[in-house]
C-alpha cells in the first residue's frame, strides 16, 4: 500500500428526517431538533411501533427526470439526490476529459435496499398474478442499484458496487472506498449509504423482535440513546454521501478539502445474529484496527459519533466497547454523541449520514448533542453530550457502526 497516497473528503450530501440537504440537517442537529413523528407512509395503527424518522417534502424534480424517477425505488432517489449535492460541492459534475471517468467510482450501499418495490410487487403477484409484476422489479429492488444510478447519471466508469452489512453498510462503504483510493484503483469515490425502509413489513418485523421503541404517544422523545429508560430504536430513512478523493488529485483541481480519512478498521463479533458480543471485544478491535491504520494513539480522538441506537443491549455494550478500546480513564474524557436521538436509525444509511456529521463537527467546531437524556444509566456512564450541543475543537473524529450479523466498522476523520 503506497504510504504517500492520502484520502480526503471534498464533498458532502445528506437527506434525513431533519432536513433534505447538509446545511438543514446540520442546523437541526446542532439545535437538538427531532425529526421523528407518527408514520404517514402507511396506516401504522396495528403496529407495535407507530413512529419513524421520515424524509419530508423532498422535491424529486430538481434532480430526477419524472420518467426515470418512476423506474427507481425510493432509496435510489435519496442516493442520487444526496450524491448530486456532494458532487456539486466537490466540483465534480460528471466523468469527462477533466475528470477521467474510468478513475471515478461509486460505492453507495443499503442494508435492505428496495423494500418498497419488493412489498408492492409481491402484492401484485399474490392479488393479480404473475403478469401484473413489473418487468422493472429486479433493477428496482436490488441493493447495488443506488451506485448504478449515480454512475449512470454522471458517467462514472470506475469501481461500482454496493456492500450489504446491515447497519454497518454505509460506513463499510466509506472505509472500502478509502482503501480503493489508497491502492491506486481510483482517484475519486462517491461513497456512503441510502435507505428507504419505512414500510409496514419492516416495522412489523423489527417490532416482532421487540427492537423498536413503543413510545407512540411521544415521538420526539422516543429515541433515548444511553438513557436508562430507552426502549428500542426508531426506524428512519435517508442518505449520507461523501466524495472521497486522492489528496494530490484534489489539490490539482483546486478543490476545498473538508477533512482527511486517516484510518479504517473492521471486525466481526462471530457471536449472535442480532445481539452484540456482550464483552464488546470485537467492536473494540475494529477501533484498535482503525487507530493502527492511522498510526495514531487513542488520545488523539476528539469526538466519537456513536452507533447509539437506543436499544437496551447496544447502548450498554457500546459503552463497554469504548472503555475497552480506549481505556477507562480516556473513555470518560472523550465527548460521544448519538445523532440517532434526533434522526432515528437509518439502518444501512446511518454510517454514511453520521460520517457527514463527523466532517461537519470538524469543520464547524461543534459537537451535536444526544437529546432525550433524562435519566442517567449507571451502565452508560460516559460523556454522551446530553441535550445541548458543545462548542469545541474537533481535530480527530471517530465514527463507529455495528450491524446484525456481528459486523463492526470504524473510520477516523481528521482535520485537514
Amino acid at each position: 500500500m503506497p504510504e504517500h497516497i492520502r484520502v480526503v473528503v471534498t464533498g458532502l450530501g445528506a437527506i434525513s428526517s431533519v432536513g433534505n440537504d447538509v446545511k438543514t440537517c446540520w442546523d437541526s442537529l446542532v439545535a437538538g431538533k427531532s425529526g421523528i413523528g407518527r408514520v404517514t407512509r402507511f396506516d401504522p395503527s396495528d403496529q407495535r411501533c407507530q413512529i419513524a424518522g421520515e424524509v419530508k417534502n423532498l422535491d424529486l424534480s430538481k434532480n430526477l427526470d419524472p420518467k426515470l424517477s418512476k423506474r427507481m425505488d425510493t432509496f435510489c432517489h435519496y442516493a442520487v439526490i444526496a450524491a448530486d449535492e456532494a458532487l456539486a460541492q466537490a466540483g465534480i459534475e460528471d466523468g469527462s476529459e477533466t475528470n477521467d471517468p474510468s478513475r471515478i467510482g461509486v460505492l453507495i450501499s443499503a442494508g435492505i435496499g428496495g423494500l418498497e418495490t419488493i412489498v408492492t410487487q409481491a402484492r401484485h403477484l399474490m392479488e393479480a398474478g404473475a403478469d401484473r409484476v413489473s418487468p422493472l422489479t429486479v433493477p428496482m429492488m436490488i441493493a447495488d442499484m443506488a451506485s448504478g444510478h449515480v454512475a449512470l447519471k454522471h458517467n462514472f466508469q470506475g469501481a461500482n458496487f454496493g456492500i450489504v452489512s446491515a447497519c454497518a453498510s454505509g460506513l463499510h462503504s466509506i472505509g472500502e472506498s478509502y482503501w480503493m483510493i489508497r491502492r491506486g484503483d481510483a482517484d475519486v469515490m462517491v461513497a456512503g449509504g441510502a435507505e428507504a425502509s419505512v414500510q409496514p413489513l419492516a416495522h412489523a418485523a423489527f417490532g416482532r423482535m421487540k427492537a423498536l421503541s413503543c413510545r407512540n404517544d411521544d415521538p420526539e422523545h422516543a429515541c433515548r440513546p444511553f438513557d436508562l429508560d430507552r426502549d428500542g430504536f426508531v426506524p428512519a430513512e435517508g442518505a449520507g454521501i461523501l466524495v472521497l478523493e486522492e489528496r494530490e488529485h484534489a489539490i490539482r483541481r483546486g478543490a476545498q478539502i473538508l477533512a482527511e480519512v486517516v484510518g479504517y478498521g473492521l471486525s466481526c463479533d462471530a457471536y449472535h445474529i442480532t445481539a452484540p458480543r456482550s464483552d464488546g471485544s470485537s467492536a473494540a478491535q475494529a477501533i484498535h484496527n482503525a487507530l493502527r491504520c492511522a498510526g495514531l494513539p487513542a488520545e488523539a480522538i476528539s469526538y466519537i459519533n456513536a452507533h447509539g441506537t437506543s436499544t437496551p443491549l447496544n447502548d450498554k455494550t457500546e459503552t463497554l466497547v469504548y472503555k475497552l478500546a480506549l481505556g477507562e480513564e480516556l473513555a470518560h474524557k472523550i465527548p460521544i454523541s448519538s445523532t440517532k436521538s434526533m434522526t432515528g436509525h437509518m439502518l444501512g444509511a446511518a454510517g454514511g449520514f453520521e460520517s457527514v456529521v463527523c466532517v461537519k463537527a470538524i469543520q464547524e467546531g461543534i459537537v451535536p448533542p444526544t437529546i432525550n437524556q433524562f435519566t442517567p444509566d449507571p451502565e452508560c456512564d460516559l460523556d454522551y453530550v446530553p441535550n445541548v450541543a458543545r462548542k469545541m475543537d474537533v481535530s480527530l473524529a471517530l465514527k463507529v457502526s455495528f450491524g446484525f450479523g456481528g459486523h463492526n466498522a470504524a473510520v477516523l476523520f481528521q482535520k485537514p
